[in-house]
């Protein structure tokens, strides 16, 4: 196929703000290959806006400066006149379509380009490292510039900065590849959840059709998503909702899934990964230490939390403390000697061939305690069985005392299988927020951002946050948050925030409100607020409650960035809608 196929229905896809119209649009593209499984497994990570699995780290390592001379080179468009347009543009595709459509370079020589050329150089680009490799890039990527046209030239480029601009989510992909094949979206989801590896899950359903997804098993080295909780305002209902149920810790740490395995080359292997499905190992090779010496079986996928500790009184800190350690490469000796953690896990998903995700949660228990020799680094999460609302209130205050935000209680039924990448009724969280009247802790994805003013001019006043909201998979205004942040957070914004600026509002989102920035939704912080209200001029949980208002957060305050959530892990507005309720209920 050419590449050009692709480029003409991104083009399309880029021209509406309509999901329907959007997945319309793939599932026509995806058909037109639906019979070459391996070059649909490519269209399916391209439309990504990568060439691999999350989990996989496979990243072209371009810098903007390489990208440039390459688009100078493969047009023949001055430098300058580059550097000029990308000053003014900002985003290195509009550069490169450009600088294809006043091209003055021309060659009786060029090579189609197909899409299996741009993938296998784009891949060819991801895999050169070390002395060389940055001029090697430049060559390939000027190579591809030289044969596309203004719009191939566009993606291609985009691919190169890692950021697509498509506003299409995985959802939207698993949309498209259900009715591809005909059948449910659901069927899909279910599958990816289990293995999160789109590209994949198409290649599967191109070789062996509906029945394929039956086959696709969990193995180590590959995440799964996190079964995630509701949440309610007192344990009394969740007693009346759970019955009799396990409470654990809510340990405030970095949620892990610990995968472990044998290599016949080198022995036993462990790593670590993210709910972001981040592999994070090379981050705590202490943590790889103690679980080889603790884990007692031949493999397993183990899901827990690296909690911070403090080396002078052994009590547990905050989750920001852990969050030091992350993207450190150098001084990682000081780093883990600085903040030390410990492991406590809490659930496992995979014992020496065996899935057990479809298994009692009391039974997973059963098999974790099983396969883990404790010691002073590695743990398996404090728990409590019971139905009495005293003996969880007294198990709640000593979570808190032990240095937890709360506990978890966890569906102890026959019917209580590990749901991956599901928020569901199994699992109910209850922190120390919720037990006072009008005070909760969300998490917010950034969709907007204000100019400041006086104190604050020259960099962000005010940021405009969102709800997620997973039946739409779009982003909800919910609040525009303007304190909590010193002067140092807010002189950093800028570098973190412009790299996701676009010039419309994204795809994904929904708001009334306008901003005088816009951002892709990709940063994810923590809010307090005192109080949920209706709003005319929010779209979280629009029309829900009252015709015509949407919910609001009133008097938010920054607590901290939540660097372990993408932001389809932001607080859902179903989520949002039920502590409006609960709220209600409180004050009634």
């Amino acid at each position: 196929m050419d590449y050009s196929v692709i480029a003409e229905a991104y083009s399309r896809i880029e021209e509406t703000r309509k999901r329907l119209e959007m997945t319309e649009i793939l599932v026509e593209l995806f058909s037109k290959v639906k019979d070459d499984s391996d070059l649909l497994r490519r269209i399916v990570y391209l439309t990504q806006g990568q060439l691999s699995p999350d989990y996989q780290s496979m990243v072209l390592g371009v810098a903007n400066k390489l990208a440039l001379k390459a688009i100078s080179r493969g047009s023949g468009v001055s430098p300058e006149t580059i550097e000029n347009w990308w000053i003014e543009t900002g985003d290195l595709g509009f550069v490169a379509e450009r600088a294809m459509a006043n091209k003055t370079q021309t060659s009786l020589f060029s090579e189609p380009l197909t899409v299996n050329r741009v993938f296998d150089s784009l891949m060819n680009m991801a895999m050169k490292e070390g002395s060389g490799s940055q001029k090697t890039k430049q060559d390939i990527f000027a190579n591809l510039f030289h044969d596309s046209s203004p719009h191939e030239a566009k993606y291609i480029a985009r691919m190169l900065s890692g950021k697509l601009r498509l506003g299409i989510a995985d959802m939207t992909i698993i949309d498209a590849l259900a009715q591809t094949f005909g059948t449910e979206k659901e069927r899909v989801e279910i599958a990816y959840n289990k293995y999160p590896a789109l590209g994949q899950i198409a290649y599967v359903l191109s070789e062996k059709g509906l029945d394929g997804l039956d086959e696709i098993k969990i193995d180590p080295g590959v995440p799964l998503k996190a079964m995630l909780c509701e949440r309610l305002s007192s344990l009394p209902d969740i007693i009346d909702k759970l019955g009799k149920c396990s409470f654990e810790y809510k340990y405030d740490g970095l949620r892990i899934q610990a995968h472990i395995w044998s290599d016949p080359r080198v022995g036993q292997v462990v790593e670590l990964y993210t709910r972001q499905l981040e592999n994070v190992t090379a981050q705590f090779p202490d943590v790889i230490e103690v679980l080889k010496a603790s884990f007692n079986k031949t493999e397993g996928i183990l899901d827990g939390e690296c909690v911070p500790i403090d080396i002078n009184t052994g009590q547990m800190l905050p989750f920001q403390e852990v969050s030091h350690r992350r993207g450190r490469k150098t001084e990682l000796a000081k780093a883990i000697e600085d903040y030390p953690v410990s492991v406590f896990f809490f659930d496992c998903l995979f014992l020496n061939e065996e899935e057990l995700i479809n298994l009692p949660y009391t039974t997973r228990r059963e098999k974790l305690a099983s396969c883990l020799d404790i010691s002073d680094r590695v743990f398996i999460s404090h728990s409590l069985i019971t139905d009495d609302p005293d003996k969880a209130e007294d198990f709640f205050q000593q979570s808190l005392s032990d240095g937890c935000e709360g506990i978890i209680a966890k569906s102890i039924s026959d019917d209580s299988p590990y749901k991956a990448g599901s928020r569901g009724w199994q699992w109910v969280k209850f922190k120390r927020d919720y037990k006072s009247e009008l005070d909760d802790t969300v998490d917010l994805a950034i969709i907007g951002g204000f100019a400041g003013r006086g104190r604050r001019a020259g960099t962000y006043g005010a940021l405009l946050m969102a709800t997620y909201n997973h039946e739409t998979d779009t982003f909800e205004s919910v609040t525009k948050l303007g304190s909590g942040f010193n002067d140092e957070m807010l002189a950093s914004f800028s570098s973190m925030l412009d790299e996701h600026k676009v010039k419309k509002i994204p795809v994904r989102v929904e708001s009334k409100m306008i901003p005088d920035y816009w951002f892709e939704p990709v940063v994810v912080m923590e809010v307090k607020g005192a109080e949920i209200t209706l709003s005319p001029i929010h779209t979280c949980g629009l029309d829900e409650i009252r015709k015509g208002n949407g919910l609001a957060i009133r008097f938010p305050r920054f607590i901290g960035m939540r660097e372990d959530k993408g932001p389809e892990d932001a607080t859902t507005t179903e989520e949002m809608v039920s502590l409006y309720n609960l709220q209600l209920k409180r004050l009634e």
